[in-house]
């Protein structure tokens, strides 16, 4: 996550250096860890869509009529915005001040939640005109979100997720997520899809699918090679999931990636 990309903007050429994440240094677990019998699933491309690559994405959620809502991150661009589907156009936007660095958000009903990474404190959106409700605070750092329709679900970089009452926007209880008996840590952005947590897993091309019961991983999604080579450049991690329940259709993107895919998931060994 540490580099700095140098993007084409029109003539120029703008630098971007990507922030320090505490705990960067440490090694990138192997997955699926030994000892998983969690089956690993490929996919297949339904179709590709556009995407701004000037979003450093944080958080991706479907909406009716073929909109999404995304959450950017990076001090001083990072957003929530309404986006066309089909397009990548940008339909609303809101920027939160520069000393925030965005992360994930999700819908909770009217309402849009969002999370930021190291300030500990939370913002609230009316859906429509996101316009900002309200903020909330938490403790330690923001990563990912999502919600079961009951909580919200809400990662921080570690093995566990924070349960959330939706009103309160306070801790309830917590889930640590493992594999084979091992703390799957770096659980980043979420999407819950028909009863299961999907969590993207940093610095990786794997998705978890985990159980929202007992914290055990279901199944890996591995999406190696989903970004051609060509636009790979300036590009960073997997990062973005949403789904659409009611077609059933499954989104993923990345961080500063071109495209957004629609894709199936394809049982069988994808390792």
């Amino acid at each position: 996550m540490i580099r700095s990309f140098v993007i084409a903007v029109g003539l120029g050429v703008a630098v971007l250096t990507l922030p320090v994440v505490a705990g960067q240094d440490r090694p990138v677990q192997p997955l699926p860890p030994v000892g998983s019998h969690a089956p690993v699933s490929s996919y297949r491309i339904v179709h590709t869509y556009p995407h701004d690559r000037r979003a450093f994405t944080q958080g991706l959620e479907y909406f009716d009529g073929d909109t999404l809502y995304e959450g950017t991150g990076l001090h001083g661009s990072s957003w929530v915005r309404k986006v066309d589907l089909q397009t990548g156009k940008v339909l609303q936007q809101i920027g939160i001040p520069g000393q925030y660095f965005g992360e994930g958000i999700t819908l909770w009903r009217s309402s849009i939640v969002q999370l930021t990474w190291q300030s500990q404190i939370g913002f609230v959106y009316d859906r429509n005109t996101l316009a900002q409700l309200r903020t909330f605070r938490y403790e330690g750092e923001g990563w990912g979100l999502t919600h079961d329709g009951t909580s919200l679900i809400m990662s921080d970089g570690s093995a566990s997720l924070r349960f959330l009452d939706p009103v309160k926007l306070s801790e309830t209880r917590r889930l640590l997520v493992t594999d084979a008996g091992i703390p799957i840590k770096d659980l980043n952005e979420l999407e819950y899809v028909r009863d299961e947590i999907y969590a993207n897993i940093w610095r990786t091309d794997f998705i978890a699918r985990i159980s929202p019961v007992n914290g055990h991983v279901l199944g890996w999604i591995n999406l190696k090679g989903l970004l051609a080579p060509s636009d790979r450049e300036g590009a960073d991690v997997l990062n973005g999931v949403a789904y659409d329940a009611a077609k059933r259709r499954l989104f993923v993107t990345g961080k500063l990636w071109p495209r957004l895919f629609e894709i199936n998931i394809v049982n069988g060994s994808g390792s």
